[in-house]
């Protein structure tokens, strides 16, 4: 039997730095001076911030305690659907604390800042050999800030052409953001629901493409977790009409070193390091959201651009076609090092394995589980597969019941209730990071959790009862926020 990962050790309490303060105490000792103390005056300091007073002890314990409240990937698997919450390989930190790049100032100037513009620039080419894109920016903060530098360049490439449009096309498997960059915009979401196999039907598609229409937002491999089939297909039909195709690539990850996006109709790519090319995301850090376009659009991409001439590299903003700016500076470089890293330490067929494995691992899952949960579309899938509670209903349970019993057996809960299209999903993305033992670990958690919601469904309905937070009363939260400036 395999053992669950579940909690069995202790949880400590703990208070707030507050109340663990105690006057006198100090967590560390200055030497004596060998000078005379001179005091400020108060007019130039004004009062002394009230902090607590805590021993080294008091303040290791403290954070000591609390990071043992949290779950993280360094804890366990993460199978959060959509997110691709793989492992952070730790040589990326290594690389990205290095002095010369963590001690960078971004206003050293271009002379005292080769080997970053150099990093960048390198970085920029790798993705768009990786996507199969003519031109690449690294500004975009986050996957939602490339997708509306994206947005921004199809709005600008409109301009150009000297008649603006007033529709974007987003299907119901796009990611939820998608909507708010095309409003942001100026455009007007024309919702169109996907075929019976998942999938977008190109008839569907050419029956609302016209020419005030700017183009498509589509996520392939989509929210599902199913590749879009007739992609070729629906970009002709977009392109016929003069519109543009949008590529959310959030879910690159699945597809890395197997498809170019480029090569198939797509005219521009959002990508998400902090989920493909392994960098930390959530609470773990900040993302970055680089857009790829084709040759065609090179010249709408944000300024400042990174070119090389000869030997050096330099900031270009002499471009009268640009969006501009849409970042302080040029993005996350933090980031763009470790996925620069991650990259490098991968090469080419690092990067197809890790592709392949993650969609085997979702494709292990979606067979074990399919006769434990109910399987909507019962199709191989990429990166990640779709469960819902259909078969729980039966015995009044529901998908957040099963996912907060998950966390009693030391599991974090799946993406749950997206996408929309199938009602109470259960959407999990295990990554290629995770082993055969981990994954059937999980498998097993949630079969006996399904047998314990037939025989014994109390304890789904009670859970979670073993992590420091227990069920939350998510009506009261609403109705009575307790909210805190």
């Amino acid at each position: 039997m395999i053992r669950q990962p579940g909690t069995s050790g202790l949880i400590f309490n703990e208070p707030t730095v507050w109340d663990k303060s105690r006057d006198g105490r100090c967590a560390l000792s200055l030497p004596r001076a060998d000078v005379d103390r001179v005091p400020l005056n108060p007019a130039l300091t004004g009062d002394a911030p009230n902090l607590p007073q805590l021993s080294e002890l008091d303040v290791v314990r403290h954070y000591t305690r609390l990071s043992q409240w949290n779950f993280g990937v360094d804890s366990g698997m993460y199978p959060l659907g959509s997110c691709t919450m793989k492992y952070n390989p730790k040589t990326n930190e290594i690389q990205a604390s290095r002095q010369g790049f963590a001690g960078a100032h971004p206003l050293a100037g271009e002379a005292f800042s080769q080997g970053a513009l150099r990093l960048m620039y390198e970085l920029e080419q790798f993705l768009a050999e990786i996507t199969g894109f003519a031109g690449v920016t690294l500004q975009p903060a986050a996957g939602a800030h490339g997708e509306l530098a994206g947005m921004l360049i199809i709005h600008a490439y409109h301009a150009k052409q000297g008649r603006q449009r007033s529709k974007i096309i987003i299907p119901d498997t796009a990611h939820g953001t998608n909507p708010a960059a095309a409003t942001l915009c100026g455009y007007k979401s024309v919702n169109l629901k996907s075929g019976p196999k998942g999938i977008l039907e190109p008839e569907a598609v050419a029956a609302v493409m016209d020419e005030d229409t700017a183009g498509i937002m589509i996520t392939n491999p989509n929210t599902l977790g199913l590749f879009e089939e007739h992609i070729r297909e629906i970009c002709a039909i977009v392109h016929g009409k003069g519109g543009l195709v949008y590529g959310d690539g959030a879910n690159m990850n699945a597809i890395m070193g197997v498809v170019k996006p480029g090569h198939s109709g797509i005219d521009v790519l959002h990508l998400n390091l902090h989920k493909t090319f392994s960098t930390p995301h959530g609470g773990g850090g900040p993302g970055s959201g680089p857009v790829a376009v084709t040759k065609d659009l090179i010249a709408f991409l944000p300024i400042p651009r990174v070119e090389k001439q000869l030997d050096t590299f330099r900031f270009v903003t002499d471009c009268p076609d640009t969006i501009g700016r849409m970042h302080t500076f040029y993005g996350h470089f933090g980031v763009m090092i470790k996925a620069y890293a991650y990259i490098l330490s991968m090469g080419p067929q690092g990067l197809l394995d890790a592709s392949r494995l993650a969609v085997l691992n979702a494709n292990y899952i979606k067979e074990c589980l399919k006769d434990t949960l109910n399987l909507p579309y019962d199709r191989p899938c990429m990166h990640e597969c779709v469960f819902n509670d259909a078969r729980q209903k039966n015995y009044h349970i529901t998908t957040k019941d099963i996912t907060k019993r998950l966390l009693d057996y030391g599991f974090h809960p799946p993406t749950v209730y997206f996408p929309l299209v199938v009602e109470g999903a259960f959407m999990v993305e295990p990554t290629e990071t995770e082993s055969k033992e981990d994954i059937d670990q999980f498998i097993n958690a949630v079969k006996a959790i399904v047998k314990e919601a037939e025989s014994t469904p109390e304890k789904l309905t009670q859970a979670p009862t073993l992590p420091k937070v227990t069920r939350l009363d998510e009506v009261t939260a609403a109705r009575k926020p307790c909210l805190r400036g």
